[in-house]
């Protein structure tokens, strides 16, 4: 296990790359100047999505240019996810919902309960064959106006179909798919773990175990890479192999609230934290010469 104290959160990118065996890493802010970002999701058509949630935000960046305004008066946008389609899903912490974006279209997949109003739809995945997975916990003020007398995990088939997954004591925040969508992990901000469940061929969860405790700090979202190993944004990030070891422990002076990989080869990790979005990206070998 490797740990390092008190660094930068670009020195947090930059340590990142130890778990992936890169030698060199490039490492830029690619947005600041916002309040709190949170949501990071890359769209196959070449652009990344994240959330200012307190200024009702979603924003969109290619790299290399300037971030510009894709949605506004978004309801406290928190996680984003796209699905095979490219739609977009977003999870509204206001409205307390999940909506999903198509063509300029928003459309509500997710408001109610056996009749209640959601407590405030953290985050969420989406699997490749359409089956939507998403928190509800409630953080601050969102507390004084829940209708539900729990937190819960839910899935949403593609037929609209809501089932809950589970109803833990803690608050579940970031959620995320194994590589082969047979495992959905959720993190959990009050009991400092990462849960892990099996999915069979309809979506449907089972065989809920702690996969990953003690988590230092307040656990938030999750990525998952090519290999299975599991990137949990808590105090900095901490890097999980799939069966739940430790590899590294990195903490920051800013709280790295989400995470995510994209770009054309899925190598490039970008992370939210406060005001703004980091961009890892392994550096290409050098030409050798003939």
């Amino acid at each position: 296990m490797t740990r390092a104290a008190g660094v930068s959160a670009a020195v947090v990118l930059a340590c990142l790359a130890l778990a992936q065996d890169f030698t060199k890493l490039t490492v830029e802010k690619i947005a600041d100047g916002f309040r709190f970002t949170e949501g990071p999701a890359w769209s196959k058509e070449g652009f990344l999505v994240f959330s200012d949630t307190p200024t009702d935000r979603i924003l969109k960046v290619v790299p290399g240019r300037r971030p510009e305004v894709l949605r506004d008066a978004a309801n406290g946008p928190s996680g984003n996810a796209f699905d095979s389609q490219g739609r977009l899903y977003t999870c509204e912490t206001r409205a307390r919902r999940v909506v999903r974006a198509d063509k300029g279209k928003i459309e509500a997949i997710a408001e109610r309960w056996e009749g209640k109003r959601l407590n405030a739809p953290d985050d969420l995945v989406v699997a490749r064959n359409g089956h939507v997975y998403f928190t509800d916990p409630a953080f601050g003020e969102q507390q004084d106006h829940r209708e539900l007398d729990f937190y819960g995990v839910y899935h949403v088939s593609p037929k609209g179909a809501i089932s809950l997954v589970a109803r833990p004591v803690g608050r579940p925040n970031g959620i995320a798919l194994s590589p082969n969508g047979r495992i959905l992990y959720v993190s959990n901000s009050d009991e400092h773990n990462v849960r892990a469940y099996d999915l069979d061929h309809d979506g449907q969860a089972s065989n809920e175990r702690v996969l990953i405790a003690g988590i230092a700090g307040s656990p938030g979202g999750i990525a998952v890479d090519e290999k299975g190993e599991l990137y949990v944004a808590a105090n900095g990030v901490a890097i999980y192999t799939p069966e739940g070891r430790l590899l590294f422990v990195l903490d920051a002076t800013q709280r790295v609230s989400n995470c995510a990989f994209g770009e054309a080869d899925g190598k490039s990790l970008f992370l939210t934290e406060r005001g703004g979005v980091y961009r890892a990206r392994p550096e290409e070998p050098a030409a050798v010469a003939k």
